[in-house]
């Protein structure tokens, strides 16, 4: 079941559940199963529109991350919402459960990062001249916190591949159940403890400011509690 956020003719928000693609990679012949497809067959259904339906990718979550995700319907969406990207206009805002006390109430983390292939891991350097390495910067707010986890949300002015989960790993506060970097237990069903919780931007032909919110999933609170 499609759970839809926002629409609009150009352009529809759903949310995306933990454990679900977005879109099949470039060694994948299909996108059977993905959140792209899923949206496209509910507008081609509920639409009824004959032939192939036009969905745009805005953007991705990694397949353990929850969380709001964009599509354009059209390629005017597509068009204008990238660009919006590209300028960093578009404003996201994500919440997550880390291992420990974070002391700092805010703070802002700017690293150079770059992919590892080999590992499909985001390595983190303080060399900026590292070869494919790009800055990446993101502000965080501390909300809720014990002895053993805290509550942060997290605002990304730069989008690097699984910046936030190699950021927040990198200053000793992995994410829960992200045992990719360094937390110390899985979670049940394989899934971390981030959600792309706020989405702000302009709709692609009247300029209308959106903003798109959902909560926080209710088994967070009982980590804090």
């Amino acid at each position: 079941m499609i759970k839809i956020l926002y629409e609009d003719n150009h352009l529809i928000a759903v949310h995306k559940p933990a454990g679900v693609l977005v879109q099949a990679g470039e060694d994948n012949k299909h996108d059977d199963d993905t959140l792209y497809w899923q949206v496209k067959m509910f507008l081609k259904e509920r639409d009824k529109k004959p032939g192939n339906v036009f969905l745009g990718v805005l953007h991705r979550l990694d397949r353990v991350v929850s969380g709001i995700v964009l599509f354009a319907k059209t390629s005017k969406g597509a068009a204008r919402l990238s660009e919006q990207i590209r300028e960093r206009t578009i404003k996201k805002i994500y919440h997550a459960v880390v291992e420990g006390y974070v002391d700092l109430e805010e703070s802002t983390l700017i690293d150079t990062i770059r992919k590892d292939s080999g590992s499909i891991k985001a390595i983190i350097s303080g060399d900026v001249s590292m070869e494919l390495a790009s800055e990446a910067v993101l502000h965080y707010w501390r909300l809720q916190s014990n002895q053993k986890y805290s509550l942060l949300k997290i605002q990304l002015e730069t989008g690097r591949f699984h910046q936030i989960r190699a950021q927040l790993s990198a200053i000793g506060h992995p994410i829960m159940g992200d045992v990719k970097y360094g937390a110390s237990e899985a979670l049940p069903d394989h899934s971390i403890m981030l959600c792309a919780t706020e989405l702000h931007f302009k709709t692609a032909t009247t300029d209308e400011d959106v903003k798109i919110s959902i909560e926080i999933p209710p088994e967070w609170a009982k980590m804090l509690d």
